[in-house]
């Protein structure tokens, strides 16, 4: 039996851009064959992008939901508690892959998480040096400070939902690292995880401001270890 999976999209003032991006993202969850449903979590947007996502989805399995603030990380919480189905994967509007899907249908039964890694050699990153230079500092934050092993934990990425269900719920961080945070959850608590290669290339100017997230990030990843930390007595 094909595996079912449901495709978590946070979505911030992006009105003028679902119109392109989300029939593409349809098309690439038809080619995989595999039952799905994408969930749109609009989230502070100003500019209707919610309307606009239904009126574009049309009949298409799309579930779209209203958050009052700007949060990426709340978002993707709010549509992960929502999934369903043997995978959950998370997508921005402006990247995702339908390779990546096929990748993680041919996981075997033993793998619970799969991560489309900037840094696996094998991958190809295309995008600007400076951003390049982020991931790689970040990574090594990861190692320092949470001593994770993962090469990626911003991205694209697919988890059975039995992790989802268990993990979602002790999740603390959100913003930029609610994703970060459940990976890391999942290595600590011995969950199986891959890392497959990727291609990443913009298809349009970054809206995010690596300036305004370093700091933010730094102060995250302190946290994160002190929860754990606490957690773990």
């Amino acid at each position: 039996m094909t595996a079912s999976i449901s495709v978590v999209v946070p979505v911030y003032n992006e009105a003028s851009f679902i119109p392109e991006a989300l029939p593409s993202l349809v098309d690439a969850m038809e080619s995989t064959g595999a039952s799905y449903k994408i969930l749109i979590v609009e989230n502070g947007s100003s500019d209707g992008s919610a309307e606009t996502a239904r009126k574009i989805a049309g009949d298409a399995p799309v579930e779209v939901f209203s958050l009052p603030e700007p949060d990426y990380g709340a978002a993707l919480r709010h549509g992960f508690l929502r999934a369903s189905g043997d995978w959950v994967v998370n997508f921005d509007i402006d990247y995702f892959s339908a390779e990546f899907l096929q990748t993680i249908l041919a996981q075997p039964d033993s793998v619970d998480l799969v991560i489309g890694s900037k840094r696996d050699p094998e991958s190809e990153d295309r995008r600007p040096l400076i951003r390049r230079i982020a991931t790689r500092v970040f990574n090594i934050l990861l190692r320092v400070i949470l001593d994770s092993e993962v090469s990626d934990t911003h991205g694209m990425k697919g988890f059975r939902i039995g992790l989802v269900e268990s993990l979602t719920p002790q999740v603390v961080s959100t913003e930029d690292l609610f994703d970060t945070e459940l990976v890391v959850r999942a290595e600590r608590g011995g969950y199986k995880i891959v890392e497959v290669p990727v291609t990443v290339e913009e298809i349009r100017t970054a809206k995010s401001s690596l300036i305004k997230r370093a700091p933010r990030t730094v102060m995250g990843l302190l946290r994160i270890r002190r929860i754990l930390k606490t957690e773990s007595g």
